[in-house]
């Protein structure tokens, strides 16, 4: 067992110590082609009237009453949790390429990864989120001087050339095509799972091929990372549609996900098709949020049989319960409009386990 504060090598060892995200400062991403076109026209025309501004506070309240209540039941569990500095996300920052208001620190796992005893800065695509782990700058020292290795990926220049000028989203049927060009390695962490020495991802608007070989490089030959197809015409972040959740069994959306083109390494694991998710009532959450009605698959697993999931979503409780979990509900859906759900607002930081094989 390793000495270091940060020791995580899947999604489903003994959970022990997490980074859960803040709402404090949280402002209105920016009109960026790279942030609308994940969003549909009618919220991108809202997108540029809105942009740096506060969320409505009827918003903020609502999504930190649950997320109170998620950290609370975490360390009822036993878990330790912390969380990056609060910051004004309204601030402008810039490069001598650009500037933008920055967006938010609600999503521990777009930019940061953790591989073992690294935790690796990523290189976001979101200009307004180019800054975003300076908020967890304290805690990084931290576990670099316990002992922790701190990568930081190479900063991308987010210059226009990495743009498609005049992107359009595909519509179905249409041959699949990304809004970022291969001028230079971005990937957000949340689009890749780890299971061990094989790690998923899928590529997105957020992730190019060239980030996907960058990581792969830097991890080296003693890791694999196999590529998710995914027919989800605005790809971003990979769990809303594939998560693995023990040894031997990943949770798939069968709308994005064709169990069949799945990578040959999960022949012999038991890929469990998520129910269709119950509806979401409210104008505000169909209208705010960023993830799509797939976040039923967005839990955290706190051990191989305990798993956090929305209290909303009782057709995916009663499925992990059907396939042998122990599920435990908990809210957070009002959560989304700030960027996910229990997976996307953690960061495991330490789970109790060795680095291991699980596909062969």
């Amino acid at each position: 067992m390793t000495s270091s504060p940060v020791n995580s090598h899947n999604e489903w060892d003994p959970l022990e110590e997490v980074i859960v995200g803040r709402l404090e400062g949280a402002a209105i991403p920016s009109s960026h082609p790279v942030v609308t076109c994940n969003i549909p026209p009618w919220a991108a025309r809202f997108q540029r009237l809105a942009a740096g501004m506060r969320y409505p506070r009827m918003m903020v309240e609502r999504a930190q009453e649950e997320l109170d209540g998620f950290i609370a039941l975490l360390e009822s569990l036993g878990v330790t949790v912390r969380r990056p500095e609060a910051i004004d996300h309204r601030r402008r920052f810039g490069t001598p390429d650009w500037s933008s208001r920055g967006f938010c620190n609600t999503c521990p796992r777009d930019s940061l990864l953790v591989i073992g005893d690294e935790i690796i800065e990523t290189p976001m695509a979101w200009p307004c989120r180019h800054f975003e782990t300076h908020s967890y700058r304290p805690l990084l020292k931290e576990y670099f001087q316990g002992g922790a290795r701190w990568t930081s990926a190479p900063r991308p220049q987010l210059t226009d050339a990495l743009f498609v000028p005049g992107f359009r989203t595909p519509k179905a049927g249409e041959a699949m095509r990304y809004i970022l060009t291969e001028f230079e390695p971005v990937f957000d962490a949340a689009d890749f799972v780890r299971a061990g020495r094989d790690l998923f991802v899928t590529r997105s608007n957020v992730t190019n091929a060239m980030g996907i070989e960058w990581l792969r490089r830097h991890l080296g030959p003693g890791f694999r990372i196999h590529e998710i197809e995914s027919s989800c015409r605005a790809p971003m972040h990979i769990d809303t549609s594939f998560l693995v959740l023990a040894p031997g069994k990943a949770l798939i959306n069968p709308e994005y996900v064709n169990p069949d083109r799945l990578p040959a390494v999960l022949d012999s694991w038991d890929i469990l098709v998520a129910p269709e998710p119950e509806p979401i009532e409210g104008k505000l959450l169909k209208l705010t949020s960023l993830c799509g009605k797939w976040l039923s698959l967005n839990v955290l697993m706190i051990d191989e049989k305990r798993v956090i999931a929305d209290r909303h979503h009782t057709g995916m409780l009663r499925a992990l319960e059907k396939w042998g979990f122990e599920p435990i509900p908990c809210d957070l859906l009002h959560y989304a409009p700030f960027g996910g759900s229990f997976h996307c607002a953690t960061l495991d930081v330490r789970r109790r386990g060795t680095l291991q094989s699980y596909c062969e």
